[in-house]
């Protein structure tokens, strides 16, 4: 392989000129043996410029990532895949860990992930021996090969990261050998400060964080071991970042993070912080731990606990996420009796001087708000990001605390003349408290109080942080039960105000959330506002199209619910707000860096399917909508299926929601579009998308997995039952051959196998002649695999639909006029399939009164609990719920507890493509018992010799149930006006 070839080929790859060209070189050669190693050469040599190195480590990580794995031919085919030939793997495996030693650091990144890959399909079977060159690599004396040699040891601890115990042993042998080396390193490094030694602690700190989080190996690290990697671990965090260095103190605050002297403190904190939490924190532990949790706990827990709090409480500079792992580390330590009984004594004291400033409104707040709000809104409702890290690992530490400790809060801090950021502190432990404060009588008692003194007035504070504050504590307490009318409607008027009024953005955020929760849990708060509901919407729009805030989708999503029928007039105004909003969102620069401009439009899509649904009964509405959001589902079709995919189900939602009630021309040709765009590789959407899809056959016939071949033999069922007694007789063999040839190809789910048989039963269901016609027309008779695989498979119909279809088509068969063979080959079997598909039936009919407790008899007045207060957490009883249970008064305890075992919870919950419906499923369709029972007694009139050969395979058991369904059908005729369904639940006995 001309290596100079290969050079010049990935050099156009950076020009744009030459890039196609070059593009069509590297494909046309990548398959010739050698070519992997060439890339592996020029990588690592000096001599190539480093733009064109890069690209090829870039392209041997795309080829090692997809080509290095052995690959087995598809199904139906005899051509294997491409791989990387063997001996070109040989040759990589000798020489990718000198490449990632003596690469820089760009480079280096692609090789480590080479590396991973390799190790993952590998370790050990192919690659035992890269155990002994690691181990060369980190006992030389030379120190230049050690940080490369650890970056690849990560690389295998980390394949083995997530792996369960017993399929860890082979990372285990090898740290046998690594784990006291790499502990020697890092002592021997400690009193070395530079960078270059910074590093490898930094990366031996990872290695050992990584073997150690999730199972801890206790025959490599035993109390002695662990001893010394306690004291490396300490002597990490008390030691002082150099302070007279220009790689520290002359960097800006926001970059010090980045720093390794921080990054190494960090790693030992999370080390320190995962093993508490993983080995010793209350209800996590198991049994092999209990020895290592005692020793840790008596030996370093409580003197790493001052470690933790002397961090800040020197005033001295502390990374956001080292701050917020010391906060975390103490906040479990307050779930021990040892380390609570340490700093008990010192929680107010620790409170005043740790939590407390982390929760008041800061320097670089300010600084934020006045120069970029929308970054503030941003960043303060991002959970993740490192400002909001350690406010969050403090309010965390306070509410534990809190449950602990009564006298964790500052009694000055709400004084008359307190500092206005002490006030906003205050207001931030009142608000992080709510949930504890409203749950305690004591405290319950003063919250009112509390609101209109403290609160209220700092709703009209000239500073614009107190009054977002005071708003954001208004919603921490909207759950409060107000016992004076007139200062709820205060706290709404004036949280109305913020929203409507304020000219400072951030207010407006948090007043709009603060309202939203007051309308949902003040029923007269949702009174106070609907005069106002106009002018609130409109300016949550705006506030939306400002600042992109997805926390505020949710707020006008949840007010439309609320207030539907005054929403109607605006609906369309706010469904083109929205359209604009979303349309700018995604044509922005933005908007493929931001994962938060995806989450909005996701957010955007949603609230415009919240308008249409609750629009529904409202049709000129509706057909304006449809324009609007028309405009909205072409903007997603029509853009590259990368990076639009992920809006599939929103604007097939959307779509949905246009044609439910009926189907305009525009939406008609909606249907086409949809197909085009699913003909470009979207099989992978199909399952959320097959409402509005007819690609059906094409799903069937090809190898696209069978959860979405689920759900294109639901459509073709959905199609049949819909169409019966319309004239599709020329499509409906269509459907069952495809059905029955996928059935035929083999298949490994249930799920798929029922679901091809509905498609056939649905045919039967339609037209009995037209179904055994197309049966039995081909060059092979199908009637006998149909009728033998139907009722082989009863007991794999578990959905409502599925059940009612099964028994409804077995009805069918069973008054055929004229009989097929395989029909009387199978007679024994036909009654018992029927009447275990109503036993099922019954148990799920049964479970849905458990969720819909309007369909259960009422009992007595007392017995209902209005949100009864309790005096305090310590006399807080939760009793659990006497179970209902769907089994006839008749039976026997022990027979109620063998059918508790068959009919499992997810038997009983229907299956996922339930939620569309037939015509069998509307309230108005048929009744299956009166069709069985009608059915049946037709047969009995009819043909006595072919009844008694149906109920003479009948048990003692099974007569008294088909007894049963004739009682049950029998109440069905006489129940005028009540829905059917309704009425089963009501008659099925239920035990108490």
């Amino acid at each position: 392989m001309d290596p100079n070839r290969i050079v010049q080929a990935l050099k156009g790859t950076i020009d744009p000129s030459l890039r196609l060209a070059a593009e069509n070189e590297l494909n046309q050669s990548y398959k010739i043996i050698n070519f992997a190693p060439t890339l592996l050469q020029i990588i690592v040599s000096e001599q190539v410029e480093f733009p064109v190195r890069q690209a090829a480590a870039i392209y041997l990580k795309n080829m090692v990532t997809q080509y290095w794995q052995d690959r087995e031919p598809a199904a139906g085919e005899v051509i294997f895949p491409f791989n990387i030939h063997e001996n070109d793997r040989q040759q990589i495996r000798e020489h990718i860990i000198e490449g990632i030693i003596r690469c820089p650091e760009s480079i280096r990144a692609q090789l480590t992930m080479c590396l991973r890959a390799i190790i993952r399909h590998d370790f050990p079977g192919r690659w035992p021996g890269v155990v002994d060159k690691l181990q060369m690599f980190l006992r030389a004396q030379n120190s230049s090969g050690w940080y490369g040699a650890l970056l690849a040891l990560y690389q295998l601890v980390k394949t083995y990261e997530y792996r369960k115990v017993e399929e860890r042993a082979p990372l285990l042998a090898a740290m046998e050998l690594f784990l006291p080396r790499v502990q020697q390193l890092m002592a021997q490094l400690m009193p070395d400060a530079t960078i270059f030694s910074v590093l490898i602690q930094k990366q031996v700190l990872k290695i050992f964080y990584s073997l150690v989080q999730y199972s801890l190996p206790l025959r490599l690290i035993n109390t002695s071991v662990m001893t010394q990697w306690m004291e490396l671990l300490r002597q990490v965090m008390e030691r002082d970042v150099p302070a007279v260095s220009t790689e520290t103190l002359e960097v800006d605050e926001d970059d010090r993070p980045e720093l390794a002297w921080w990054k190494c403190k960090k790693w030992a904190m999370r080390i320190l912080t995962r093993v508490f939490e993983r080995y010793l924190t209350s209800g996590e532990r198991d049994k092999e731990y209990f020895e290592f949790a005692d020793f840790f706990l008596k030996t370093y827990a409580v003197g790493l606990q001052q470690v933790m709090v002397d961090q800040y409480r020197q005033k001295r500079y502390v990374t956001p996420r080292v701050l917020q792992q010391c906060l975390l580390y103490l906040s479990q330590g307050l779930s021990h009796s040892l380390t609570w009984k340490h700093l008990k004594p010192h929680v107010q004291v620790r409170t005043t001087e740790v939590i407390f400033p982390l929760m008041c409104y800061k320097d670089e707040d300010e600084k934020l708000w006045q120069e970029d709000p929308y970054e503030y809104i941003r960043m303060k409702f991002n959970l993740y990001d490192d400002h909001a890290l350690p406010a969050t690992a403090a309010q965390s530490l306070l509410c534990k605390a809190a449950r602990k400790h009564d006298g964790v809060l500052s009694p000055d801090a709400h004084g008359p003349s307190a500092d206005p950021r002490r006030k906003d502190g205050a207001l931030h432990c009142v608000g992080a408290l709510a949930e504890l404060l409203l749950k305690k009588r004591a405290y319950r008692e003063q919250m009112e109080l509390m609101l209109q003194n403290y609160v209220f007035p700092l709703l009209n504070s000239p500073l614009g942080y107190l009054r977002a504050r005071s708003c954001w504590v208004l919603h921490c307490f909207s759950p409060l039960r107000f016992h004076d009318e007139v200062v709820l409607r205060r706290a709404v008027e004036l949280v109305k105000q913020d929203l409507v009024e304020d000219k400072e953005m951030p207010v407006k955020v948090e007043a709009a959330i603060a309202l939203q929760t007051l309308v949902s849990n003040q029923q007269q708060a949702k009174v106070y506002i609907r005069p106002f509901i106009r002018p609130v919407m409109q300016e949550l729009l705006h506030v939306v199209k400002e600042t992109e805030n997805d926390d505020l989708t949710n707020v006008i999503q949840k007010l439309i619910c609320e207030y539907n029928q005054e929403v109607a007039a605006i609906a369309v105004d706010m469904t083109r707000n929205l359209a604009e909003i979303f349309t700018r969102v995604l044509q922005s620069d933005e908007y493929e860096e931001s994962e938060d401009k995806t989450v909005m439009a996701l957010g955007l899509l949603s609230t415009m399917d919240t308008i249409l649904t609750v629009m529904e009964d409202h049709a000129e509405i509706t057909q304006q909508l449809e324009a609007i959001c028309l405009q909205v589902i072409g903007l997603v079709l029509q853009k590259p299926v990368i990076g639009m995919a992920e809006f599939y189900e929103e604007i097939l939602s959307l779509a949905f929601g246009l044609t439910c009630q009926s189907v305009s021309p525009q939406m008609w040709q909606l249907l086409g579009v949809l197909y085009e765009v699913f003909q470009h590789d979207c099989f992978d959407y199909f399952t959320g998308t097959h409402t509005l899809r007819y690609k059906t056959l094409g799903v069937l016939s090809s190898d696209c997995g069978e959860d979405a071949e689920c759900h294109a033999a639901k459509l073709l069922e959905i199609i049949i039952l819909q169409c019966r007694g319309r004239g599709i007789d020329q499509v409906v063999p269509v459907f069952v051959h495809a059905a029955l040839e996928r059935l035929m190809r083999g298949v490994k789910t249930n799920e798929l196998r029922t679901m091809c048989l509905q498609v056939v039963i649905a045919g039967l269901w339609y037209s009995p002649p037209l179904l055994f016609h197309t049966l039995d027309s081909g060059s092979q008779p199908l009637t006998a695999h149909f009728i033998n695989q139907w009722i082989n498979d009863t007991e794999f119909f578990i959905g409502l639909h599925d059940r009612k279809l099964c028994i409804l088509g077995l009805c069918v068969l069973m008054e055929l006029p004229t009989r097929p063979s395989a029909l009387e080959a199978v007679v024994a079997q036909i009654l018992p399939s029927i009447l275990l598909l109503f036993l099922g039936l019954k148990h799920l009919y049964a479970s849905r009164v458990l969720h819909k407790p309007e369909l259960l008899p009422r009992g007595n007045a007392q017995d209902e609990d209005h949100n009864e207060e309790i005096p305090s957490d310590e006399d807080e009883v939760s009793e659990p719920p006497q179970p209902v249970c769907p089994h006839s008064g008749g039976q026997t305890e022990d027979t109620e507890d063998d059918e508790d075992d068959f009919w499992e919870e997810d038997c009983l919950e229907g299956t996922p493509l339930e939620e569309y419906s037939t015509p069998l499923d509307y309230d108005n369709g048929e009744d299956e018992y009166l069709f069985f029972t009608n059915a049946l007694l037709r047969v009995q009139n009819s043909d006595t010799n072919w009844y008694q050969r149906l109920t003479a395979p009948l048990s003692d058991d099974q007569k008294k149930q088909l007894q049963e369904i004739y009682s049950i059908a029998q109440q069905g005729t006489t129940s005028a006006g009540v829905k059917q369904l309704e009425m089963k639940l009501r008659r099925l006995p239920l035990c108490h």
